[in-house]
């Protein structure tokens, strides 16, 4: 009986001999692509962990020296913060904090290089978009309006169509050209919800190139009744 259970035991031993001389390098090669890869995702996120961290550091730091009216320490922390963590959420909205630091400072040239630098670079599209409307903001107060239309004619989210509208309606006035200003300027009030304060400033540019809002209303109500 025992000599039969030993050959058993034989039997099953040279069985996983040959699977494991058949298998075994395949099998070690398939752990350890799957033990690196592990490791590879885990390492990841902690990078992604220690990037978010310090990003949130630098970005606070921005805050405090905005609010501390310290230009140099806005510049040198967002030049840290662009540098080091550019592709991070926190590197856009310290972009359009510094950048109103700077326009406040007079410094309008830095301003819009912060601006132009997240309209750019920054990873969230709204960071990005609200970048491209001050900058146009900018190159109006400098008199720049063919580049501040250029600005407007690059791609937004759809819910920047009204603010967007309203600022080529300014650009297009500061051009001369009234007609294709009211169409803006018509856009947006349309664009823009009626519980939105804004919508009356819009309404009183209208009513000064004497266009009444009466009269965009009601096309735009004869329009989708057809």
């Amino acid at each position: 009986m025992a000599n039969h259970f030993d050959l058993q035991e034989q039997e099953q031993l040279d069985q996983i001999k040959h699977f494991w001389n058949t298998w075994g390098t395949p099998i070690t090669w398939a752990l350890i692509v799957i033990l690196g890869a592990f490791a590879a995702w885990n390492g990841y996120r902690l990078w992604q962990g220690r990037q978010a961290q310090q990003a949130t550091a630098l970005a606070e730091a921005v805050q405090s020296a905005a609010q501390a009216r310290d230009v140099a320490r806005v510049e040198q922390a967002f030049g840290d913060l662009k540098s080091g963590y550019g592709g991070t959420v926190q590197a856009g909205q310290s972009g359009l904090l510094a950048a109103k630091v700077l326009a406040d400072a007079g410094r309008w040239d830095d301003a819009k290089a912060a601006l132009a630098w997240v309209a750019e670079k920054a990873s969230d599209e709204g960071h990005a978009a609200l970048a491209r409307l001050r900058l146009a903001s900018v190159l109006i107060e400098q008199k720049s309006h063919d580049e501040a239309m250029a600005q407007l004619s690059g791609r937004f989210p759809p819910e920047f169509a009204a603010a967007v509208a309203d600022r080529k309606g300014d650009v297009l006035v500061l051009q001369d050209k009234k007609a294709e200003a009211i169409a803006e300027y018509q856009r947006a009030y349309l664009a823009f919800d009626e519980r939105i304060d804004y919508r009356s400033l819009v309404e009183a540019k209208l009513n000064a190139l004497g266009a009444q809002v009466q009269a965009v209303a009601s096309a735009a109500a004869t329009g989708s009744a057809q």
